[in-house]
């Protein structure tokens, strides 16, 4: 590894030269792209997306058309197979269940489970959560990375060769293998989150066993916690999170991938696989992350007042404020614009347990910013939309409150919509079309190939 290290180190002068040449020799013209009406990121100018498939699975709303044909924004609105969100979650919010499961089972097969239905489809999970033998110390202590969503993708793609029919894409054997992934990923996010603890921080080496008799949500803080112990409050809250993390239509971009990826015909582990790279990204997955660390920051060096706050986020617009990336993280969605449904539940519940742990303070940073922070933003860019609050920005804070690694906060997305990629890829086997490959247009000049000796 040192010798390798050396031959890096060699050649980095050569890199840095070359990566000049890479961006001199890679930049397109913006104008071209107007040009070519190319519709950057799969979106019109104005915002909407641009249809690339269709999905009963779930559906965003964010807008009407007038009888003028003009677009007004509208409070958004999610529904999961037809179902409004907080309908949903009002339902079993109101039964004192957890519905993370119950979710599950509405997105993979489209109707609410029966009693009988749900208890049966809990006990398979249950079944489902455990992994290979000897898979956490040949696979997941082996090699520990200090991000966890490489641990799980390199776990997924591993699992492939414990199974006995891998490439097999009959939507029977993708459902037991969706259900035995979504049932694993806790596991896989904790196990390799208790290693990198363990090796990267001298910390005790902690491996539990999931309890078949807990939820999905009840076996993660179980998991994730040295002593095992959570407050029923605490459970229900995550199972919350991870019900309105499940699934986002077929446009996300970690969807999208999964669907992409399905249409070649792969096995499930490589599709999840690269779900799994997509989500990871700060743009998608990774976001609550930045929500938390902005937060740490505007905590450490900005008092709690209106002004104060109104000037730090002008400020982070400038690129004068924490990352320098001229972003304000948690505000603010490719699809919604007045509001985030699935923020405006979990400002809800976000209270709750700031007032159950003491931490008001905290919660009324976030209060501020969530309302200040569009208006700063209306007057400082030229937007073709208004922005709110998004899911990241009151999950980050939940998951901060509930003293969950930061490490774990985009592990903790996958093991919710790993519901969703299954619930997809079975959607695009079902309506096997042909392979997704959208097209290109070229627009480097034409210019003739030089011999070797004739070129300087």
């Amino acid at each position: 590894m040192q010798q390798f290290e050396k031959v890096v180190a060699h050649y980095a002068p050569w890199m840095d030269e070359m990566s000049r040449v890479c961006i001199e020799n890679n930049q397109i013209d913006p104008a071209l792209y107007q040009k070519h009406n190319v519709k950057r990121g799969l979106r019109d100018i104005d915002g909407t997306g641009v249809v690339a498939g269709l999905t009963e699975i779930s559906e965003i709303n964010s807008f009407t058309v007038d009888e003028n044909g003009n677009r007004v924004e509208k409070p958004g609105e999610l529904f999961y197979r037809g179902i409004p969100i907080k309908d949903l979650v009002d339902g079993f919010m109101k039964e004192e269940r957890f519905g993370f499961e119950e979710t599950a089972y509405l997105l993979f097969f489209g109707d609410l489970p029966t009693k009988d239905q749900l208890d049966l489809f809990f006990k398979l999970l249950s079944d489902y959560r455990r992994l290979p033998e000897s898979f956490v110390r040949d696979i997941i202590m082996k090699a520990p990375s200090t991000d966890m969503m490489n641990v799980i993708a390199r776990s997924v793609l591993t699992l492939y060769s414990y199974d006995a029919d891998p490439d097999n894409i009959s939507i029977s054997n993708v459902l037991r293998q969706s259900l035995q992934l979504l049932a694993q990923f806790p596991l896989l996010s904790t196990y390799g989150y208790q290693v990198y603890a363990h090796y990267h921080s001298d910390s005790s080496l902690i491996i539990h066993k999931p309890d078949p008799a807990l939820s999905t949500a009840q076996n993660f803080l179980r998991l994730v916690r040295s002593n095992k112990k959570f407050t029923d409050l605490e459970a229900r809250i995550l199972d919350l999170c991870l019900v309105l993390h499940a699934e986002h239509g077929g446009g996300n971009n970690s969807t999208f991938t999964n669907h992409v990826v399905t249409s070649s015909g792969t096995d499930t582990y490589s599709a999840v696989a690269a779900s799994l790279g997509s989500l990871k990204g700060p743009r998608h997955g990774g976001a609550n992350v930045k929500v938390s660390k902005m937060f740490d920051d505007l905590k450490a060096t900005t008092p709690c007042t209106d002004s104060a706050i109104r000037d730090y986020i002008a400020r982070l617009l400038d690129k004068k404020a924490f990352d320098g990336a001229g972003l304000v993280y948690g505000i603010g969605h490719a699809v919604y614009s007045v509001s985030d449904p699935r923020a405006d539940i979990l400002r809800e519940y976000a209270e709750k347990l700031a007032n159950a742990k003491g931490l008001q303070a905290d919660y009324e940073y976030y209060e501020k910013v969530a309302r200040i922070a569009p208006e700063v933003i209306g007057e400082k860019r030229k937007m073709y939309k208004g922005v709110s609050a998004n899911v990241d920005f009151y999950s980050g804070l939940i998951y901060t409150m509930l003293k969950i690694p930061t490490e774990l906060y985009t592990p903790l997305f996958s093991v919710a919509r790993i519901a969703g990629w299954g619930a997809h890829r079975i959607e695009e086997l079902a309506n096997r079309g042909k392979i997704i490959r959208p097209g290109y247009t070229a627009v480097a000049p034409h210019k003739p190939y030089l011999p070797l000796e004739d070129r300087g």
